[in-house]
């Protein structure tokens, strides 16, 4: 009896270190339905990029430069992401330090946990999909400077604006920075972090560069409008994986961000185009698709904040500010912002971002305020969010964009611009001409 009593307690004290083993890696072990939600939304924001942001901005553009704004996107994000697996994932996810940069803990991603900190899902997947986030980013510049930007300088240009720009405010919102935990400033999926840093840099960008060769008395029309609305119909469901998946996990907030993201999108783009019926005549293919675009930009910070009734009421609002804003910008200002990225992108997010603040109240169907926050006290961190977010957009991309075209010119000659940038920066076109 003492000999099995003796080998009962050896076998438990050999057998204790594996349980405890276990128990441990049982703590560190990602949730497979959420890790596969990620990696699905990854894709579908890749495939908002290429090829849903190429086709949308190629069709509005000139025959003679289609390839090139194709080649532009592709490789913006191609450097975009390989900035982002370098140094930029660390500068914006790594390890809080000061508040302002992430520390150096996981550059080239060498030191990446099983699940990322806070979350069920292997930090791989939530590195992924915030690389396609930093990718589509700057790709949406793109559509400010089309026509006449030289491809090197675009490339130089946007691989420094992600260190500088967008890696930096990534990191103030998202990635436990001052914006947040010291403002409390909110944005669910990128109305401050994306659509503001791109919006107020590609008007930036645009007013440096100049207007396009006969603007603005020269009709510059789309020349495939089928190409843009295929493009939009892409955008519009690779934003389900924009919102959605900025639940980070596969429950009930994922789908709650994908219904509004959808009311958002139909509201406004029903409301543009009521607003061409009466303001040019006719509603329009081009006016459908940038009116969803509009309102999917401008539902992202709040989307997984408010309720659906408030999401379609965003998508109206969308709708009645960008349009104008379109006409202020180019009529009034007099800046060739080519494919309306500002004024879309840009005013889109800010004004969803600060619409938040009033729709996030318990009382109209949301999820109500932190605690100690108030309606008041919330807008009050979102305009400080936007505008501090605004200015140094701005700042940042005036010297970057004048550095580097002490080394690469920003605009391409006369001629080619006239040739078209298809032939003149690629030695090709995508279509025959007799």
């Amino acid at each position: 009896m003492r000999k099995l009593t003796a080998l009962g307690l050896a076998a438990v004290a050999a057998l204790a270190p594996a349980a405890a083993l276990a128990q441990d890696a049982a703590v560190d072990v990602a949730d497979t339905g959420d890790t596969a939600w990620i990696l699905i939304s990854s894709a579908l924001v890749l495939m908002m990029t290429m090829p849903g942001l190429t086709l949308f901005y190629g069709g509005l553009v000139r025959a003679k430069n289609f390839l090139a704004v194709l080649v532009q996107v592709g490789a913006i994000a191609a450097v975009a992401s390989m900035i982002w697996v370098i140094c930029g994932y660390t500068m914006a996810f790594g390890h809080v330090t000061n508040g302002w940069l992430g520390a150096g803990n996981a550059w080239m991603l060498i030191d990446l946990g099983n699940v990322r900190e806070g979350l069920t899902v292997p930090e791989s997947s939530f590195a992924l999909f915030q690389l396609t986030f930093a990718a589509i980013t700057p790709a949406l510049m793109a559509g400010a400077w089309v026509d006449r930007a030289r491809f090197g300088w675009v490339i130089a240009f946007c691989a420094l604006w992600g260190l500088l720009v967008y890696a930096p405010v990534a990191h103030w919102v998202w990635g436990g920075g001052w914006l947040a935990k010291t403002m409390g400033t909110l944005d669910f999926a990128g109305g401050i972090v994306v659509h503001t840093t791109a919006g107020i840099s590609a008007l930036v960008a645009a007013a440096l560069l100049g207007k396009r060769q006969g603007f603005p008395r020269t009709l510059m029309l789309p020349h495939a409008p089928s190409l843009t609305m295929a493009g939009a119909a892409l955008l519009w469901v690779g934003w389900f994986g924009f919102n959605g998946g900025s639940a980070l996990a596969a429950n009930d907030d994922a789908a709650s961000a994908i219904i509004n993201t959808h009311m958002g999108a139909c509201a406004a783009a029903m409301v543009w185009l009521l607003v061409e019926r009466f303001t040019v005549g006719k509603p329009t293919s081009v006016g459908f698709a940038t009116g969803a675009v509009a309102g999917l930009a401008t539902i992202t910070p709040a989307a997984g904040f408010v309720s659906p009734g408030a999401a379609l009421l965003i998508g109206v609002v969308a709708a009645l500010v960008c349009y104008p804003m379109i006409q202020i910008v180019k009529g009034k200002l007099k800046i060739d912002d080519s494919l309306d990225v500002f004024a879309v992108h840009g005013v889109g997010g800010m004004v969803g971002s600060l619409l938040l603040a009033v729709f996030l109240s318990s009382d109209l169907g949301g999820t109500g305020y932190a605690e100690g926050k108030t309606m008041i006290s919330q807008l009050a961190a979102q305009f400080i969010g936007v505008g501090v977010v605004a200015v140094w957009s701005a700042v940042a991309t005036a010297l970057i964009a004048v550095l580097v075209s002490l080394v690469l010119p920003m605009r391409v000659s006369e001629d080619d611009e006239r040739e078209g940038l298809d032939l003149a920066s690629h030695g090709e076109r995508a279509w025959e001409f007799d």
